[in-house]
């Protein structure tokens, strides 16, 4: 039998959901916030792809593709997406950014405590929503919560919500300073080997709305708050480049 069969022989057969895993390595050059991507520690880092579509119906499966390092003060965050029609109009805070092509980031610092984490999500113009989920996704998010220090530049390749042509990527680069989670992780800055759960979504848009995740969701209808499923994100001491 052949690779996909066995695969495709698992899922039929109701093989238990594993929730994938990735190593974070170090920065090993500093970070400049620029939309770039041009540091040696980029270009090394390893990447994955958000390939999981649950709800997919119809349209194109755009690609996604992540990168991740982190130090003393930041977790870095890069990610290109594919996209033939980008939507990008939003810049409130909090605002209608999900409706524009977005990505998202979720975070539990304290897989101990696997109600509590938080969603971070911008477009290519930088608009930012955020949001805190102190007790899980059916109890009542935290009145207000703004990340503080978030640097985010993005790059594209195309004519944003000019839907007559067809573009073909946006990318961000951005810095979530570490101190947001204090008293939430077991210390301000993760130490070598430690690990947080997670999750990374692509959405939104007005041609094509992308409903892509790294950890697949198990809803009938789109959502992301699934802390359950999140996947597994450790930090590494190897770093990058070298």
């Amino acid at each position: 039998m052949i690779p996909w069969m066995f695969a495709w022989a698992a899922a039929a057969a109701g093989a238990p959901w594993v929730p994938p895993s990735f190593e974070i390595p170090r920065a090993g050059t500093p970070i400049r916030i620029d939309g770039k991507l041009d540091e040696a520690a980029w270009a090394a880092a390893p990447s994955f792809r958000l390939e999981e579509f649950p709800w997919w119906k119809s349209g194109a499966k755009e690609s996604t593709v992540v990168k991740l390092l982190w130090d003393d003060s930041n977790l870095y965050v890069a990610h290109i997406n594919e996209d033939s029609h980008i939507s990008a109009r939003y810049t409130e805070r909090d605002g209608k950014i999900p409706d524009d092509d977005c990505f998202e980031v979720m975070l539990m610092p304290d897989p101990a405590r696997p109600e509590r984490y938080f969603n971070i999500e911008w477009n290519l113009l930088g608009g930012l929503a955020d949001n805190f989920r102190p007790n899980g996704p059916k109890a009542p998010r935290a009145p207000r919560w703004d990340a503080e220090g978030v640097e985010r530049k993005g790059s594209h390749s195309g004519t944003p919500n000019q839907h007559g042509d067809r573009d073909a990527w946006w990318l961000m680069e951005v810095a979530i300073p570490f101190r947001n989670f204090a008293g939430h992780a077991a210390a301000i800055t993760p130490k070598a080997g430690s690990h947080w759960l997670g999750n990374f979504n692509r959405h939104g848009g007005e041609v094509n709305r992308q409903y892509a995740q790294w950890s697949a969701g198990d809803t009938p209808e789109p959502s992301f708050h699934t802390p359950h499923r999140f996947g597994k994100l450790v930090f590494s001491a190897k770093v990058s480049p070298f």
